[in-house]
């Protein structure tokens, strides 16, 4: 097997973690062409797989090209490459906003997709990966839907809901940092020194994410648990919603959806 990455970002990088530490994919049998050569060449020596600066030895023979680059690159690093890949080979697309029928434009309308939106907890095997699969199927299907659940859950949905899916857990690592900074700098400012303020802020959130996730209680049941009568923790409940927290959360989803639709259209 040959499996081909084009483009060496943090999501790229991310998701080239999670393939090769699970085994799903072998050093050897994965590929990465970035137009920067030095960034592909520093992934290559971190992972042990192979670099290469001629985006055609990339491509030729791959049974899967996945595509992690901007939206605003997408379309024309796609045409580049075009030529030179194989009638069964699969393309894999992790770029926001593009839609499988500007893929499709572009790759031909009989080509085997797959339009993912993972998120950056990938490299730490605890992801979200929504998918579209289109034209895949058998064991190529198997092996894509095995292959983003090595960096966490996989979700299989439509494109409508992917675009949604990613404005919730594809931006929302970015409103988690900004949480666990925040608590931090609160501990900071009663004394705590800053690397224990944030080993703490962390740990208290991947905790409760865990609570949550494995014991299946509504959120809403694991807060009012904290929350006794009177005390400490309602407070803080009560300031975070007289300051709005919930509907900033619920903007910045909604402010991320507007931006994806204007992606969508070339903007």
């Amino acid at each position: 097997m040959k499996f081909t990455v084009i483009g060496t970002g943090n999501m790229g990088k991310a998701l080239i973690k999670g393939f090769i530490s699970s085994g799903m994919i072998n050093k050897d049998e994965l590929c990465v062409f970035d137009v920067r050569k030095d960034a592909a060449d520093t992934v290559a020596a971190e992972y042990g797989c192979k670099a290469t600066d001629d985006v055609k030895s990339a491509v030729t023979d791959a049974d899967y090209i996945l595509m992690a680059v901007k939206p605003q690159q997408f379309d024309k690093a796609l045409e580049g490459l075009m030529p030179d890949v194989k009638d069964e080979c699969v393309i894999i697309s992790i770029a926001a906003a593009v839609k499988v029928s500007r893929i499709e434009n572009i790759a031909g309308k009989d080509r085997k997709i797959l339009r993912v939106m993972p998120n950056t907890p990938a490299q730490v095997a605890s992801g979200v990966s929504a998918v579209v699969p289109v034209r895949i199927e058998g064991e190529q299907k198997d092996f894509c839907i095995k292959l983003f659940e090595t960096c966490g859950i996989v979700i299989e949905c439509d494109e409508k809901t992917l675009d949604v899916i990613g404005c919730v857990s594809g931006t929302g690592p970015a409103y988690v940092m900004l949480f666990i900074e925040a608590m931090a700098d609160a501990a900071v400012k009663y004394g705590i020194p800053r690397a224990d303020a944030l080993k703490i802020a962390e740990a208290t959130v991947m905790g409760s994410g865990k609570l949550a996730f494995e014991t299946g209680l509504h959120p809403a049941v694991l807060k009012d648990m904290v929350c006794s009568p009177a005390g400490t923790t309602i407070a803080g409940v009560a300031a975070l919603e007289e300051n709005g927290f919930r509907d900033a959360v619920i903007k910045s989803v909604d402010a991320a959806y507007n931006r994806t639709v204007e992606l969508a259209t070339g903007k």
